[in-house]
């Protein structure tokens, strides 16, 4: 048996290890600015009036943490958080701990969109690339979702297998236009493969502010319907008994869920593994609780993300895109969980 962690316990540790690690990936870099230092600068930045005044030795600090680092930081924390709460989401959904937000294509629509967007100017279209990749992208990952609800329209109920399914098509014709814009692309095309890779250079406070726009009323969506996702999980009759429409409350959730994934990877590409990993870890420590586990899941993955943007960006020698370090931790883990679940099924039998 798991251990099990209180839940007020687990939120409050998870909640505390991610402000640690916001104050001291704030001051690593090239520059090394010590913890005490970054909470006196977001302190003296956020209190009104210049209560907390800086020296004029730390101004230069202050740039570097409040107009650089932390738009990064925050921006991969939030980032982290909806990609683990949309992850928990899909495996509540479809009852499947394989389940993550790429499930039904939903990466795959925002590449393609993305991947669009970056040709628009072979195609005599001129949009700023700030503008056009994100909104491409959005558009292409909810156009997807749109796309396998058609596929999946013959079943009223919305099984899990005729999601997944409707998923794998769109995602596998998905897969060969992006490969097709690629080759249209010419010299754009190290551009597009370096965004699919997933990276958050060049964040802003406006990137910050548009993640917690959508993010903060999907995570509170999200949390209303926790207990019908807990009695969605005994079974159809169950919840059927208990006055839980199944199938409506299984396209809202996907349609939220499908919705931060797609801010999410308009924001900063395509960085997979994280809504894979974590609600599976955090299950463990919180038990198969929704009301419990999908707040946890929010803030271990922005922890996770933001501790993997920082080895990134500040501990390897050189900055590498954050998608392949996900990458790298999540494969094996994905072949882990697999395997165990194949060993559990053949125990089964």
């Amino acid at each position: 048996m798991p251990t099990r962690i209180p839940p007020q316990i687990l939120h409050t540790l998870l909640f505390c290890m991610l402000g640690v690690a916001v104050i001291f990936s704030s001051g690593m870099g090239y520059i090394r600015i010590p913890a005490v230092d970054v909470i006196h600068t977001v302190l003296s930045s956020i209190i009104p009036f210049g209560s907390l005044p800086l020296p004029d030795s730390s101004q230069p600090n202050a740039i570097i943490i409040m107009d650089v680092r932390l738009p990064r930081i925050l921006a991969a924390a939030l980032v982290g958080g909806g990609l683990a709460l949309a992850g928990g989401v899909f495996q509540a959904i479809l009852l499947n701990p394989l389940a993550d937000p790429y499930t039904l294509g939903i990466s795959s629509g925002a590449a393609f969109g993305a991947s669009t967007a970056f040709i628009l100017p072979i195609l005599g279209i001129t949009v700023p690339f700030m503008i056009s990749v994100p909104v491409f992208a959005f558009l292409g990952a909810m156009a997807t979702l749109f796309a396998v609800f058609y596929l999946a329209a013959g079943d009223d109920r919305l099984s899990s297998n005729t999601l997944i399914l409707s998923g794998v098509i769109v995602a596998a014709i998905l897969s060969a236009a992006i490969g097709f814009i690629k080759y249209l692309a010419d010299e754009e095309v190290n551009t597009i493969i370096f965004w699919l890779m997933g990276s958050f250079i060049g964040k802003s406070w406006q990137d910050v502010g548009i993640l917690l726009c959508v993010l903060l009323p999907g995570v509170l969506f999200i949390q209303f319907y926790a207990r019908d996702l807990n009695i969605m999980a005994l079974g159809q009759s169950t919840a059927d008994t208990l006055g839980v429409n199944s199938a409506h409350i299984r396209r809202y959730l996907l349609v939220c869920a499908s919705i931060l994934t797609a801010v999410c990877v308009s924001s900063a590409g395509v960085i997979g593994f994280i809504g894979l990993i974590v609600p599976h870890i955090i299950r463990h420590l919180s038990g198969p609780d929704n009301r419990v586990l999908l707040p946890a899941s929010f803030l271990a993955g922005a922890t996770l993300l933001l501790l993997a943007d920082t080895i990134t960006r500040a501990v390897l020698p050189h900055e590498i895109p954050i998608g392949i370090l996900t990458a790298l931790i999540g494969g094996p883990f994905f072949c882990y969980i697999f395997r165990k679940k194949q060993l559990g099924a053949a125990y089964e039998r």
